[in-house]
C-alpha cells in the first residue's frame, strides 16, 4: 500500500491509498460539515442539501448522474452525519475519471430546482416518519436531545416537518457556499488508482470551492443527566443509558474503547453475558462510544419485557460498578484483539480504506499509518483502561431514556440515581 497526500491551492486535500491487488476503486469527497453546523433554523438542512445533491445539476439530470455510475457498473451514495458529510461512489478502475467528474458536478453545479425540493421534502417526512415508527430511533433521538439540550448536535439529522417546509433553494445554495469550502474537504481514494491522476483531475474538477475556512460549530456541552420516560404502547421496554466519553483526539480514547468492548462489545462481553446467557433478560444488549470533535458519548442499549425493567437496571448498575474494579488481563487481551483486527480488516476494503483516510485528514491532518493505531492499541493496559473507566464515570452524571409501556418503566430515574450513587462509591475508592 502507497499512501499519498497532496493539499490544493483551494486548502482542498487529496489523500490516496494505491492498492494494485484491485481492479475496482472507492473515491468519495468527505466534508467537515454536518449536522451540529446547523443554526436553529437550519435544523435537518445539511441532511436535505446531502439528498438534493443528486436531484440535478447544471450539466446532468438527477436521472442521468445516477444512470452514468450504473452503466459501468458503479455505486454512487451519500451520507450525512454529526460532523461530516460524505459522497463517495465505488467503480472500475478506468472509470474513476468519471466518478470524479459526477462527484464534483453534484458540489459544484446543483440546481436546487424548486419541483424536486418540494418532492424530496416529501421524500425525507416519510424517512422521519418511518423513524418514529422504529423504537431504535426513538430512544436514541430522545437519548441524544437529553444529553445535549438546545444544541444542535442532540438534535435529530433528519430534521422535523416544519424545518423543512422553510427550506428553498438559496437556502441551499447560501449552506453550501458557506460550509462547503476548500480547507475543510477531503478527496479520498483507495484501490486501483494513480495518485498523480487523481490529484490532477480534482485540481481541474474542483477548482471553484472558496479556499478560506469555514466558520466552526459551536463547542458542545455535556447536559446534567437525569431520566427521561417516554410511553408509547410498545411489546418492549427500550432502555439506553449514557454518559460523558471523550473527544476524538484525546489521549485515553483508545482505553475508552477497550473500556467499551470489555463492558458491552460482543458475545463475551461482562453485559452480554450477565444479562442475556445468564438471567435471560434481553435480546439484544451493547455499548457504544462515539467520539467528536470536543467531547464524545459514552452508551448502552438493551430491550426488555417491561416487568422485567427493574431487574434489568439494577443488573446493569452492577455490572457497570464491578467492571471498573474488576478488569482482568484476559479482557483486555481480547478487546485489544478485537480492535486490532477491525482495523486489519478495514485495510481489506478499499471503500472502509477510503473512508478511514478522509476522517484521519478532517481529524488529526494526516493519515496515520497502520504501525501507528497499532502501537496506540498495545500501549492500553489494565490500568490505563481502569483510569479511562473512572474517568468516564467522573466526567458526566448518566442520562437515562426509557421507552416503552408498563409501569417498570419509572425505575428509569432510580436507575439514574442508583448510577449515580455507585459511581460516587467507586471514585472515593
Amino acid at each position: 500500500m502507497s499512501v499519498n497526500v497532496t493539499k490544493l491551492s483551494s486548502g482542498l486535500t487529496v489523500v490516496t491509498d494505491d492498492m494494485p491487488h484491485l481492479e475496482t476503486a472507492a473515491l468519495g469527497v468527505w466534508t467537515g460539515v454536518g449536522g451540529r453546523d446547523e443554526k436553529p433554523d437550519e435544523h435537518g438542512i445539511s441532511h436535505l442539501l446531502e439528498h438534493m445533491a443528486f436531484k440535478g445539476t447544471t450539466t446532468r439530470s438527477s436521472r442521468a448522474i445516477a444512470e452514468e455510475i450504473e452503466a459501468v457498473g458503479g455505486d454512487l451514495n451519500a451520507a450525512t452525519g454529526v460532523e461530516t458529510t460524505a459522497y463517495y461512489a465505488r467503480v472500475m478502475k478506468a472509470d474513476v475519471p468519471l466518478a470524479l467528474d459526477v462527484l464534483s458536478d453534484i458540489l459544484s453545479n446543483p440546481i436546487f430546482d424548486a419541483k424536486e425540493l418540494e418532492c424530496e421534502k416529501g421524500v425525507i417526512e416519510q424517512e422521519i416518519g418511518a423513524a418514529q415508527d422504529t423504537p431504535d430511533d426513538v430512544v436514541f433521538e430522545q437519548l441524544n436531545e437529553l444529553c445535549y439540550p438546545d444544541q444542535p448536535i442532540g438534535r435529530s439529522l433528519l430534521g422535523t416537518p416544519e424545518t423543512l417546509e422553510r427550506f428553498n433553494s438559496d437556502m441551499l445554495h447560501g449552506y453550501l457556499k458557506t460550509h462547503y469550502r476548500g480547507p475543510d474537504m477531503v478527496v479520498a481514494a483507495a484501490g486501483a488508482i494513480e495518485h498523480g491522476m487523481v490529484v490532477a483531475e480534482v485540481e481541474r474538477r474542483f477548482a471553484g470551492f472558496d479556499a478560506a475556512p469555514p466558520p466552526q460549530p459551536a463547542a458542545a456541552t455535556f447536559g446534567h443527566g437525569g431520566s427521561r420516560v417516554v410511553h408509547r404502547d410498545l411489546e418492549q421496554a427500550h432502555l439506553t443509558l449514557a454518559l460523558e466519553g471523550v473527544p476524538q483526539t484525546d489521549g485515553s480514547l483508545f482505553s475508552l474503547q477497550v473500556f467499551t468492548s470489555v463492558l458491552g462489545g460482543g458475545m463475551s462481553s461482562r453485559l452480554f453475558q450477565e444479562v442475556r446467557e445468564k438471567r435471560g433478560l434481553c435480546y439484544s444488549i451493547y455499548t457504544f462510544h462515539a467520539p467528536y470533535a470536543d467531547t464524545g458519548l459514552f452508551g448502552l442499549y438493551t430491550g426488555t419485557d417491561p416487568s422485567d425493567a427493574p431487574e434489568m437496571m439494577e443488573v446493569i448498575v452492577d455490572v457497570i460498578s464491578e467492571a471498573v474494579e474488576t478488569l482482568t488481563e484476559a479482557e483486555i487481551a481480547r478487546a485489544k484483539a478485537q480492535m486490532k483486527a477491525g482495523l486489519l480488516m478495514a485495510l481489506e476494503s478499499c471503500s472502509a480504506r477510503a473512508e478511514q483516510l478522509a476522517r484521519h485528514m478532517l481529524v488529526y491532518g494526516r493519515p496515520q499509518s497502520v504501525g501507528e493505531l497499532t502501537a496506540r492499541i498495545d500501549a492500553v493496559s489494565v490500568e490505563s483502561t481502569r483510569d479511562a473507566a473512572r474517568g468516564l464515570l467522573a466526567r458526566s452524571r448518566p442520562a437515562v431514556v426509557a421507552l416503552g409501556s408498563g409501569r417498570g418503566l419509572d425505575s428509569a430515574v432510580a436507575f439514574a440515581e442508583g448510577l449515580a450513587q455507585s459511581k460516587a462509591r467507586i471514585l472515593l475508592h
